[in-house]
């Protein structure tokens, strides 16, 4: 049993430093205050070749594993970037894994190149408004005419709409009654947005101005029949093959915000000075720091040992919903107590903290709330009774 990462890993934890020393606390805090997105941070990660670490080779991938991936994301996360960095470049990681296992050849060649050199943008249409996290009842149909399909209906917290110009789709092709199970008749696309036919409103939020969340809108879109993923009507089966390295990569993504926010709440507590001695002298500021590192290093532990189950081809269910859970609530006590170290002037945006607490809820909320995958442990791994 070995802990500790590869000399390959450490090299590529040190290549994404290197690039995100390029985008400091302030870039981050500018773009958290106008909400312009993060274009040239994008493609500093293209032009490298990251935004296809865990993609084929063969289309022009690194090829590497989930464990790279997340490694990639921590860095990218505790940089400073936080949950803004990291979700620009979050939907490139997992949102195509469907098109990897289960896209044709042909598709796989016209679609992953473009996303890897960072020519096209693609956001993850399945969330809907009256549907929540119970996918199998989403609305969206898509009718088959011919060659094409002609898609209408409404998805909700839509990541990177405004931006994008590919959307992975989920839809409906078979009414419910004519199946015998809700998760049957849904297909899934990855398709061209046409802002003739789809209209992306933007959500006012909390935090990561930077990266869009928005309520899309899809009237009467043409989607060519060579754009659906694999068998019609098996579309929820592809995207289960995604959940697991979401769940790990945003778990990775919470460790490296709430190291971030460690970091800054350490130095504070080292250079402030209260009556003549520094704060971080005080046990009552030392004791809660060194419990947010016990925290972030278990919950890093978490990461590890799902993304190493998933990439060796083992189940990993129960590990990733786990590390998913455990990280988002480690990330949210380290941002709150770093605010806390910090005192009033935590409150501040020009401390940075502030903003990591505001970023640190999101890692609890999606892409699962931590309630559900408490009934799915209690289920899945104690064999309780299902609750839902």
């Amino acid at each position: 049993m070995n802990f500790s990462l590869s000399e390959e890993q450490l090299a590529i934890r040190s290549a994404i430093e290197k690039i995100c020393a390029g985008f400091d606390a302030e870039y981050w805090l500018k773009k958290d205050n106008d909400g312009a997105f993060p274009d040239d941070f994008h493609r500093a990660l293209a032009r490298d070749g990251w935004l296809g670490i865990a993609m084929p080779e063969q289309y022009g991938g690194a090829g590497l594993g989930i464990t790279e991936a997340a490694l990639m994301m921590q860095a990218i996360a505790e940089s400073g970037a936080g949950m803004s960095g990291a979700s620009a470049v979050h939907m490139n990681i997992f949102g195509l894994n469907p098109v990897v296992v289960f896209g044709a050849d042909e598709q796989k060649q016209r679609w992953l190149p473009p996303l890897i050199e960072g020519q096209d943008k693609a956001c993850f249409c399945v969330t809907e408004p009256d549907a929540g996290l119970n996918t199998t009842r989403l609305k969206t149909k898509a009718v088959r005419h011919g060659d094409h399909y002609l898609v209408s209906g409404r998805k909700i917290w839509i990541s990177t709409a405004q931006v994008a110009n590919k959307m992975l789709l989920l839809a409906r092709t078979t009414p419910l009654e004519e199946i015998n199970k809700p998760a049957q008749g849904l297909s899934l696309f990855y398709t061209d947005v046409d802002r003739n036919f789809v209209e992306a409103r933007v959500i006012p939020k909390m935090g990561r101005k930077a990266v869009d969340s928005s309520q899309v809108f899809i009237d009467a879109l043409q989607v060519p029949a060579a754009d659906r993923i694999g068998e019609e009507g098996r579309g929820f089966e592809y995207i289960l093959h995604g959940l697991n390295p979401e769940r790990i990569l945003i778990a990775a993504e919470a460790v490296g915000l709430g190291k971030a926010a460690l970091k800054r709440a350490t130095d504070y507590a080292k250079e402030r000075i209260v009556f003549d001695r520094p704060i971080g002298q005080n046990q009552a500021i030392q004791h809660p720091l060194a419990q947010r590192w016990i925290e972030l290093e278990a919950a890093n532990l978490l990461v590890l040992k799902a993304a190493t189950l998933y990439d060796s081809g083992r189940p990993c269910g129960a590990e990733a919903n786990a590390a998913k859970y455990f990280a988002g609530e480690a990330g949210f006590r380290a941002c709150e107590t770093a605010v806390m170290t910090h005192g009033g002037t935590g409150y501040a945006k020009e401390h940075h903290v502030e903003r990591y607490l505001r970023e640190s809820l999101i890692p609890r909320i999606v892409p699962v709330s931590p309630q559900l995958i408490l009934c799915f442990i209690a289920e899945k791994v104690l064999g309780l009774p299902k609750s839902y």
